[in-house]
């Protein structure tokens, strides 16, 4: 996919994650966004799928109660498994979505090969060699050779709204109309985010039947257009 499409169907994905939050009469949290519950039709235009985990919440009760960890591990915001982060909102599928953005341009990906060859990018916590690019040479070390213009400064944004939804704190994250208003707005209105701090849980995080690569219940799978 050219980055055209990619823009696309990431400001796909952030308009049905607004009409969950903001257009339903009872806000709906995902709690598993991530490319494997993100369908494309022949058109690529993507829906949302798979709400075996979501959970309704009254819109003026923006804070959840939830008795287990709901997600899948790279994607998880980190208030679901440390309640030192803040309280578990809306603004978790926030985190979910940035993460699911810096995927889908690289930038995760990225950061996985230069593990696995043992770089010294190994050590480093993958948003801060972004922001290191951003601030030494934009973000054309993201993309290929021979990109316009225009793709670069797609790409740039995508990055920017990536890193502000990984913030590790849900309030510093945007909500989810902003979001929108962000990939559809001006590049020179968005600012580099701050860059997150995330501190390591004393006892690690175990694997449950709730946190698991291959989600299980797909007999309540369902599908939203959110284009």
């Amino acid at each position: 996919m050219d980055c055209r499409d990619l823009y696309g169907i990431a400001l796909g994905v952030a308009r049905g994650l607004e009409y969950l939050h903001h257009g339903c009469r009872t806000r709906i949290v995902h709690f598993d966004i991530k490319p494997h519950n993100v369908l494309l039709d022949h058109n690529l235009c993507p829906k949302v799928s798979d709400f075996g985990l979501a959970k309704l919440c009254e819109k003026k009760e923006s804070i959840l109660s939830l008795l287990d960890t709901r997600g899948t591990i790279g994607y998880i915001a980190p208030e679901l498994f440390s309640r030192m982060y803040g309280r578990v909102s809306h603004k978790s599928d926030v985190y979910s979505y940035g993460m699911l953005v810096l995927e889908m341009i690289g930038a995760r990906n990225k950061d996985r090969d230069a593990q696995e060859v043992g770089t010294s990018t190994s050590s480093m916590y993958f948003p801060e060699w972004i922001y290191k690019d951003l601030e030494m040479r934009g973000s054309g070390s993201l993309m290929e050779n021979g990109v316009s213009s225009e793709e670069e400064e797609m790409v740039r944004k995508m990055t920017l709204v990536g890193l502000w939804c990984i913030q590790s704190s849900p309030s510093d994250r945007p909500l989810m109309n902003r979001v929108v208003e962000m990939m559809e707005g001006s590049m020179d209105a968005l600012e580099v985010p701050p860059r997150p701090v995330f501190q390591i849980p004393a006892e690690p995080l175990l694997e449950s039947s709730t946190i698991s690569e291959n989600i299980s219940g797909y007999t309540q799978v369902c599908s939203m257009n959110v284009a």
